[in-house]
């Protein structure tokens, strides 16, 4: 047993060792290609610029079933287990006073097609949906025509 303990360890050595030479003979750092370019592991950029939210802009859908975008910033809302800011304004109860889109319909049903009192848990967590329009340029190139019906 001390034998093949032995040999396991030394083997492990060796292995570990050959992986180090294999790190210092690359640099150690590594790279990471993604849609924004090269960029190396251990270095820090300075962060881009905050994009720009034009300020309660109306947009319309692009595609059929499209989640409204957010015509206004959404920095420092809190949606939590514990609390949702965006329902301060859009829920049924306040949106006619704070003169905000009421939430759809669809928020208030399960997946057994139960309509609730409140709004459903699969949908509180409004900002999996709904992102804030921005001035942001895209990534990539896009060639996306909306239907006929929505222009």
């Amino acid at each position: 047993m001390k034998k093949l303990l032995v040999t396991v360890m030394t083997f492990v050595a060796l292995l570990s060792g050959s992986v180090m030479a294999e790190i210092e003979n690359t640099g150690g750092i590594g790279g990471v290609e993604s849609l924004r370019g090269a960029s190396e592991l251990e270095t820090t950029r300075p962060a881009d610029e905050m994009k720009r939210v034009p300020r309660f802009q109306e947009l319309e859908s692009d595609f059929v079933y499209q989640p409204p975008l957010v015509p206004h910033t959404v920095r420092n809302y809190e949606v939590s287990l514990n609390s949702n800011k965006c329902l301060a304004c859009h829920s049924w109860k306040n949106a006619k006073e704070m003169n905000a889109t009421k939430i759809s319909v669809t928020h208030f049903v399960n997946r057994e097609d139960a309509v609730l009192a409140d709004v459903s848990p699969r949908r509180y967590f409004c900002l999996q949906c709904h992102v804030t329009q921005s001035s942001a340029k895209p990534l990539v190139e896009n060639e996306f025509v909306p239907v006929d019906a929505l222009r």
